[in-house]
């Protein structure tokens, strides 16, 4: 009874139209759980009418036999492997209840239960395979081979596998872009919906980020490699969602923790319910036959199946629509938040802030675009988003960056180069100059650009304040509506952990509808801010993007990353990765959770009231053999099937919509 994504056969079908992606599905009878299945079923049709006709033993005895084999010997090798372990298997114990059946004459009642009991294991495994199948199907999206251009402008077909970061490849139009990578030359329209979500196509041109997989418009695009195959979006995709699927939940750990002791107190049960009877002179069949439909009925399988069915389809259905929850544990931690802290920049807003000033200082000796120029070249080695703001402000007034020499980078600090022999600082006014650093203009420039809700950013040039730059960024669309779910879901409002200054955090909450606003944190101060709200009791959950987020998101009780302009450590150290950037995404996942979690204590309850209702019949009455067995195998399907609802489409909408049960 296992439930996890393992790789299985997979049947390749032509794409319906020229860049279509091939949809991977997997083949009933590429199973080789449906195939035993399938015979054991056949074998079993066979031989019950020759039964029921009272045709010779001969004739339908060897078919019998056979469907025990094909149906049984799986199962049963399985369990004598775990029972070398010293762990006892319920499949085993369905094996050994159906040829105790057959032992006292119940031939068809043990047949008819190694048929259930195949074709049940049968459907969980396509199941399974089904959920993997949304999730591998993505490495479809990816073309095999690129068109690699050589320096001396040479064209070369190659596998996209051999393509190394820095390698310059030409995506024609129609075709789908090899690698992920950073566009050179050229212009087009791009549909990367499969990747961000966006319904319509974007405009590509130079200096804009390209995915893998993603079809190129009617345009022709140079792209310079900036990951490898392996570190694409559409490959990590893949891998998170099958690592997530390899673990289990507290809940599957605590099932399986008790399933052990559970399974030998059965056992005990079992042979009381056998020889308690006989020690009243009862007859030996009829104390055995009760023993062994005992046994069957009060096996937990069902109970097994309830956990994991529906924290993996919601894993899978999450990755459909761009969110990556690494495990089981996150998606089942995820739908226990009850407060959220959100950061600001390129989190809450879109990520793409935009200078709106350059404000030199007197006496600098430097204009606009100098000051532009010195502070464009510091920050280009930066992965933050102000720092992308700054230098493509430089591309845009078309200015020559020289290289900048000896760059560090202190979180939630600002960052230091060496440009053309002077020393460049470049960050957070109130972090580049100590208490006793007074100055008036720099002071007044700076309360000015935060009074009106731009983020002030400080060049200091050989020690000296140089100027200001103004930098201003965009409330996402979905924002408001956002925090608002969120505070439903949780039934608090969202906090907002930034270090930007307090009047322009304050401003933007505003806008999102944020009253507890942090502003001015560093990396450390978040976490610690985390952790107060930990101690109060909350089970927090933190969603960030940038490197100084990376501490809150690791301390949290899950943390959430956004994966389109979010750092390569936050990535890493999130629980989650909102792939397609949309915010949005973050209270459906968490209702998603939800509904999972709704799910399991459905499916412990259904398991729960099939055993206990078929275990007192069986032992205050007279339950049928193949009643039992029906009765159990078909609340191991219910079960199953049941955790499966969160496959659907209609399971992401409701949770888009705030339904969370």
């Amino acid at each position: 009874m296992t439930s996890t994504l393992t790789p299985q056969p997979v049947e390749r079908t032509k794409p319906e139209r020229p860049g279509a992606v091939a949809r991977r599905r997997t083949r009933v009878l590429a199973l080789p759980e449906a195939r035993w299945a399938a015979a054991a079923t056949v074998l079993f049709l066979l031989a019950l009418p020759l039964q029921l006709t009272g045709a010779p033993a001969w004739t339908w005895g060897p078919l019998y036999a056979l469907s025990y084999v094909t149906g049984g010997w799986e199962p049963g090798w399985e369990g004598l492997k775990a029972l070398k372990d010293r762990t006892l298997d319920v499949d085993l114990l369905m094996v050994v209840a159906a040829l105790g059946a057959a032992a006292i004459g119940q031939v068809m009642d043990g047949a008819l239960l190694i048929v259930i009991f195949a074709t049940s294991g049968a459907l969980e495994a396509l199941a399974t395979a089904r959920t993997a199948d949304s999730v591998r199907g993505l490495l479809d999206l990816a073309p095999a081979t690129g068109t690699r251009l050589s320096p001396d402008g040479g064209e070369k077909a190659v596998a996209v596998e051999e393509l190394t970061v820095g390698d310059i490849i030409l995506v024609r139009p129609g075709e789908r872009v090899g690698a992920d990578g950073r566009v050179l030359d050229g212009a087009s329209e791009v549909d990367q919906a499969t990747i961000t979500g966006e319904p319509l196509p974007v405009p590509k041109e130079r200096g804009d980020e390209v995915f893998a997989g993603t079809l190129n418009g009617t345009g022709a695009l140079r792209v310079r490699v900036e990951r490898d195959a392996s570190d694409s979006v559409i490959a990590r995709i893949v891998r998170m969602v099958q690592e997530a699927s390899e673990t289990k939940a507290p809940t599957q750990l605590f099932i399986e923790k008790v399933e052990q002791r559970y399974s030998l107190g059965m056992v005990a049960a079992t042979l009381a319910v056998f020889l308690v009877p006989l020690a009243f002179a009862a007859q030996l069949t009829d104390a055995l036959l009760r023993a062994m439909t005992f046994m069957i009925v009060a096996s937990p399988c069902a109970v097994v199946l309830a956990t994991m069915p529906p924290l993996l389809s919601a894993i899978a259905n999450a990755g459909r629509h761009g969110v990556l929850v690494k495990s089981a544990v996150v998606m089942e931690r995820l739908g226990q938040v009850d407060a959220v802290a959100l950061d600001k920049t390129g989190t809450l807003t879109e990520g793409s802030p935009r200078v709106t000033d350059v404000r030199p200082l007197p006496g600098s000796g430097l204009d606009e675009g100098e000051l532009l120029t010195l502070a464009a070249a510091a920050e280009r080695p930066s992965e933050h988003p102000l720092a992308r703001a700054v230098v493509d402000a430089a591309r845009e007034r078309g200015l020559d960056l020289p290289e900048a020499r000896d760059f560090t980078s202190a979180p939630g600090v600002g960052v230091t180069a060496v440009v053309g022999g002077r020393t460049v600082a470049v960050g957070a006014p109130a972090r580049l100059l100590d208490d006793t650093d007074t100055d008036t203009d720099t002071d007044n420039t700076a309360a000015e650009l935060e009074e009106s809700g731009r983020t002030a950013v400080l060049v200091v040039v050989d020690g000296t304040p140089a100027g200001l730059l103004g930098i201003a960024d965009r409330l996402r669309p979905d924002a408001a509506a956002t925090v608002a779910s969120l505070a439903t879901l949780t039934g608090s409002a969202p906090v907002l952990l930034t270090g930007d200054n307090p009047r322009a955090a304050a401003h933007l909450a505003a806008e999102a509808g944020i009253d507890d606003v942090r502003a001015g944190l560093l990396p450390q101060d978040k976490l610690d801010a985390v952790r107060e709200l930990e101690r109060a009791g909350r089970k927090v959950l933190v969603v960030g993007d940038g490197v100084n987020d990376a501490p809150a998101l690791a301390a949290a009780h899950t943390g959430i990353a956004m994966g389109r302009a979010g750092s390569d450590l936050a990535l890493e150290t999130a629980d989650a990765v909102i792939v397609r950037d949309e915010l949005a995404a973050v209270p459906a996942t968490v209702a998603l959770s939800r509904r999972a979690r709704r799910l399991v204590v459905q499916n412990l309850v259904i398991a729960g009231v099939f055993i206990a209702g078929l275990v007192v019949w069986d032992l205050a009455g007279d339950l049928p053999l193949p009643l039992g067995v029906a009765g159990h195998e078909g609340s191991t399907v219910l079960v199953g099937l049941n955790g499966l609802r969160l496959l659907r489409e209609g399971a992401w909408q409701r949770a888009a919509a705030g339904e969370s049960s």
